[in-house]
């Protein structure tokens, strides 16, 4: 699993940043808000630690602007403060949990598998992207008609539209996709590509997947 760490403190995000490793989880540390927007926006990640008190653009803002931009990533936001209004803020932003300093790394991962195991809150029921529309309890793609999706095709293409303009890897998308399966490998991941693309021509879309075989892929407007 993958972890962008937000924390400007050099030694804090240090010590965070190698305890998450040798707990088997990847981690991109930055050390300003405006950093962890960028980072997000051109990445994908399972979790997103974001200090509260960061220059050139504090948590609370850096994770409105990423919710506004329809990111969904869970999100755990460390403060040193301790006051009530502090907290309320920053779940009313968009986190999804809050420690504040000093905190026991045992809670944080803890905190983090707990958080990475259930249903992202913010996920919505529909998204868009250009003029398509996918209906996720619905399992339908519309643009300028409709078509029916299977269940792994809907889980694809949402996994593209929440990540639209970002270049996915064939072993990230695979990972997201069929995580709790052992009979398929990443082979199938390309021709779940290749299904979404005829259900993407059918409806007339504006939009298209990039990529080819073994490379990255990415979702695009035309």
């Amino acid at each position: 699993m993958k972890i962008l760490l937000a924390e400007d403190e050099r030694d804090m995000s240090a010590a965070v940043t190698a305890i998450l490793e040798h707990s088997g989880y990847e981690v991109d540390a930055v050390y300003n808000g405006l950093a962890a927007v960028e980072k997000a926006q051109e990445s994908t990640y399972d979790c997103m630690i974001f200090d509260v008190m960061m220059p050139k653009l504090d948590g609370v803002e850096a994770l409105k602007q990423l919710r506004d931009s329809g990111d969904v990533t869970p999100v755990i936001m460390l403060t040193a403060k301790a006051e009530i209004d502090d907290r309320i803020t920053g779940l009313d932003a968009g986190a999804d949990d809050y420690l504040t300093k000093p905190f026991a790394m045992r809670e944080l991962l803890a905190r983090i598998r707990s958080m990475t195991r259930r249903t992202v809150s913010y996920t919505p029921t529909k998204l868009s992207v250009g003029a398509v529309d996918l209906d996720i309890e619905e399992q339908q793609l519309s643009c300028k008609n409709s078509i029916s999706l299977s269940n792994k095709e809907t889980k694809l293409m949402k996994f593209f539209m929440l990540n639209v303009g970002k270049s996915l890897s064939t072993s990230i998308i695979f990972s997201h996709v069929w995580k709790d399966e052992s009979d398929v490998d990443e082979s199938i991941v390309w021709i779940y590509v290749l299904y979404l693309r005829e259900k993407l021509e059918a409806v007339n879309a504006d939009i298209k997947i990039e990529g080819d075989k073994g490379e990255d892929f990415l979702l695009a407007e035309k």
